[in-house]
């Protein structure tokens, strides 16, 4: 599987919010989104979820458009994972991950045996069927974040859009979160998702999406692209790359911190 975003082009009352992005992620990639605040990111994942249709450009999955794609269609390929989930109503884990079969079961009806068992599937894939009795808005936040992958699974897609999936999450949950998310990769996933952490991106990327001003800054692996004059650009704040177990990883340190 392969999707491709080709001079994808979006405007707001004669203001380009998307200029001209090109990119694509294959099966078993995880690609960052780096970029500002108001650089276009979420704009494009709306695009990708087809909220948004009045683009130019294409949007292809196995060269498919997905503007011809019927929306129970396109909900197995594609499930968004938002940042965080406060429900009105108090569900527990089970019934939230049921949320995600909603495409494959009639209106009103019960929820089938096969339902039932994708939703078992789906938490044990994440590791946390332990918490499949306990009510969502009393778990932690790495927890809810990971019940919201579970739903995700639960849609059958194999691309997974997830918005800023660690900003909210103290440093052990977001590890935990990440680690889930690099193993689907090795199960065939593609994942793309957004974050403002240079560091992430090298630890766990394959490969690195670099928007600014509204345009593709740069594309590729983390290693090729990321530099202190990349960081510089994107974020205006001056950094040292270090690397550490030969080159294995890298890590940026500010230079206000070292001078």
């Amino acid at each position: 599987m392969i999707l491709e975003v080709k001079n994808l082009t979006y405007s707001y009352r004669n203001h380009k919010v998307l200029n001209k992005v090109s990119f694509d992620v294959k099966d078993s990639q995880l690609l960052c989104i780096l970029g500002p605040n108001g650089a276009g990111k979420s704009t494009m994942f709306k695009c990708i979820l087809q909220l948004l249709k009045d683009y130019n450009g294409e949007i292809l999955l196995d060269n498919k458009n997905l503007k011809n794609y019927k929306i129970q269609e396109l909900s197995r390929k594609v499930a968004y994972i938002p940042q965080s989930h406060n429900p009105v109503f108090s569900y527990s884990v089970t019934e939230m991950v049921l949320m995600g079969t909603t495409s494959q079961i009639s209106p009103m009806s019960k929820p089938s045996k096969e339902q039932i068992k994708i939703v078992e599937e789906s938490l044990d894939k994440i590791g946390i069927s332990y918490l499949k009795d306990r009510n969502f808005i009393n778990l932690s936040g790495g927890e809810r974040q990971l019940v919201l992958i579970a739903r995700a699974l639960a849609q059958r897609a194999k691309i997974l859009v997830m918005d800023e999936p660690t900003s909210d999450l103290d440093y052990g949950n977001q590890i935990r979160v990440l680690n889930t998310v690099k193993q689907l990769t090795k199960e065939g996933y593609i994942i793309i998702q957004s974050t403002h952490n240079p560091d992430q991106a090298f630890l766990y990327a394959d490969k690195v999406l670099a928007l600014y001003n509204h345009k593709v800054l740069d594309f590729g692996t983390p290693k090729y692209i990321i530099n202190s004059g990349l960081i510089k650009k994107l974020y205006n704040v001056d950094v040292e790359l270090n690397s550490l177990y030969d080159d294995k990883i890298r890590i940026c340190i500010p230079k206000s911190v070292i001078i």
